[in-house]
């Protein structure tokens, strides 16, 4: 029970007590009190006049003196005009740290019942993964386990874009331009060199854009099965799956189901052909299909060219398909940028026309491009920040970073460089996810690596701190379990503070759920890590004379490095035990 139900219940106690009427507990409004008034929550009486017909200060203060006579877990209680502010007193909250202390899955919301599809990453086969893919993988992992600590079901899937005109693009440029150039011959990774092979089409296109007929026709031959285009398609998909592998080894990415776009794009087709007999699609004399949605405020849609090959929409609407009836989903989150906000609009549109009321259940995560201080990323002009290349740089600035700190003397050199791919990981990853995914970015690793302020590393010190006292009080036989805390122990105000920081990471949890947004985690993170360390500063732990007061100031530190590493965990970033 939170503090805000725990505190509306007895508020209702009181103005049964007190005016003989249940009130509704929509009546009955309690949150935190404002950082300018005295008091932990504050009770909105407005509401209840319509019960106590008084006025608003003297409905206050009789309730207020109801719950100081009746409520022991009440303190004291201020009235500001029409509000109730009510303080906690420290035994209620000794009782609600040793609950969340003794509870293994604190933090863990109870089941919902609901299956949720989280599809992210789903890249295209003709160039590596850059630093746009990075963002995109970082929210779609983070927010599939934090639909998870939020009691959902979570499936979590890519839908690869392996073929159409932009990869004909890049095994167009092979064959003219490569030699017949291998990962092996080349030594470069097989996304790299096929990234390299569409950059290359671009100029080509530059010298003589008729280039772009041939990829048509390679793109027809394709979809008739030509045995040599398949083949040639095959042996360069293959070399961009395993330099994905590899980048999403790195990052630590996984998914449940991968879907790819050549298995997917003929179930398109299926409904492109259901939706012409239903009369909700139309065919244009040179062929082509499409979907008149112009009396819906918006344009007609392209389903078929002409020359009967399909476009994204038409695997994307055969894809929502066979998912929902596959897994009978409650809802399908796509974590795909906000320069395709218009296309999902059309998809769940389209859907609805052709008779799916679960085209309702479909949600657009819609995020913000990332930009460096430069501007905009471009693949074709071979103007991204490939993903592998920043991992080894955030890789670089923080073994520069702990170098220069000097805190990692003594330490085994497997361990360094271990440590070194952690922090790293660690900075990339939070300086992304804490921003809110619907705001644009600016990516700089210089700032992203900092041991100070709102960042990964400082939160990831603030860790292996918390682990170092931990493991002197061990080396010094000190007992810290949840047992060792007394029930009338008071704890001090920074404590207190503490303790309702913890105690709000469930209430953190279900509010980024529902936003779709892990930033809220990143930035709990932050506000606990900070509060930690004010706290550090300010009080004495193992050199506390008291040793009731010492172990359950222990058992505290020792909470708040495990729901640091639950809440991290859920934006997959591992804390280190030293640093």
């Amino acid at each position: 029970m939170t503090p805000e139900t725990f505190l509306a219940s007895k508020a209702s106690e009181a103005v049964q007590a007190l005016y003989g009427q249940q009130p509704d507990a929509a009546a009955v409004q309690v949150s935190a009190t404002r950082k300018e008034f005295e008091g932990d929550y504050t009770l909105v009486v407005f509401p209840l006049l319509r019960i106590s017909h008084a006025a608003p200060e003297a409905t206050a203060q009789a309730i207020g003196g109801w719950l100081q006579a009746n409520c022991p877990e009440v303190s004291a209680v201020n009235v500001v005009k029409g509000f109730l502010n009510i303080s906690l007193s420290g035994v209620y909250w000794t009782s609600v740290f040793t609950s969340i202390a003794s509870d293994p899955g604190f933090g863990q919301l109870p089941p919902t019942g609901r299956r949720v599809m989280v599809e992210f990453s789903s890249p295209n086969t003709n160039k590596p993964l850059h630093l746009g893919h990075i963002r995109n993988n970082l929210l779609g992992a983070s927010v599939s386990d934090l639909l998870k600590a939020a009691g959902n079901e979570v499936i979590k899937t890519t839908l690869v874009n392996d073929r159409g005109v932009h990869i004909c693009k890049s095994m167009y440029a092979w064959q003219k331009r490569f030699n017949g150039a291998t990962p092996e011959s080349t030594g470069k990774k097989g996304d790299h060199l096929v990234g390299d092979c569409y950059v290359e089409f671009a100029k080509m296109e530059k010298e003589d854009p008729s280039v772009m007929d041939d990829v048509h026709k390679m793109l027809v031959k394709w979809e008739e099965g030509d045995p040599e285009v398949r083949e040639l398609w095959q042996k360069m998909n293959s070399w961009v799956f395993a330099g994905f592998d590899q980048t999403y080894k790195a990052l630590g990415i996984t998914f449940d189901k991968t879907y790819y776009e050549h298995e997917t794009y003929i179930l398109g087709k299926e409904l492109v052909a259901r939706g012409l007999e239903m009369g909700v699609f139309v065919k244009d004399p040179d062929g082509s299909v499409w979907c008149d949605l112009t009396a819906d405020g918006l344009d007609r849609k392209l389903l078929l060219r002409s020359d009967g090959t399909s476009v994204y929409i038409t695997q994307d609407l055969g894809t929502a398909e066979r998912r929902f009836s596959e897994y009978h989903l409650d809802s399908h989150v796509y974590v795909v940028g906000d320069e395709q906000n218009y296309h999902f609009q059309v998809l769940k549109l389209i859907l609805k026309k052709l008779g799916f009321d679960w085209a309702d259940q479909i949600y657009h995560l819609s995020y913000g491009m990332v930009e460096l201080p430069e501007g905009k990323m471009k693949s074709r002009e071979g103007t991204v920040v490939d993903a592998d290349d920043l991992i080894e740089k955030m890789y670089q600035e923080a073994k520069s970073t702990s170098e220069e700190s000097g805190k990692l003397e003594g330490v085994p050199e497997d361990e360094k460089e271990a440590l070194y791919r952690m922090i790293g990981l660690g900075a990339l990853k939070y300086f992304i996810i804490k921003v809110d995914p619907r705001k644009k970015m600016l990516f700089n690793p210089k700032e992203s690596i900092d041991f100070n302020g709102n960042t990964g590393p400082f939160i990831q010190y603030t860790h292996a701190r918390i682990r170092s006292i931990l493991r002197k009080a061990d080396e010094q036989g000190i007992a810290h379990g949840v047992e060792c805390i007394d029930p009338a122990l008071e704890f001090s105000p920074k404590e207190t503070r503490l303790i309702q920081l913890l105690n709000s990471y469930p209430m953190k949890i279900a509010e980024a759920a529902q936003e779709f947004s892990p930033a809220i985690i990143a930035n709990y993170s932050y506000d606990l890590a900070k509060e930690f360390n004010q706290y550090y500063h300010e009080t004495q732990i193992l050199r506390e004379p008291d040793a009731a007061l010492k172990s359950a100031r222990l058992v505290l530190i020792q909470t708040l490095a495990s729901v640091l590493t639950r809440a991290m965990g859920i934006l997959g970033i591992k804390l280190p035990e030293r640093m």
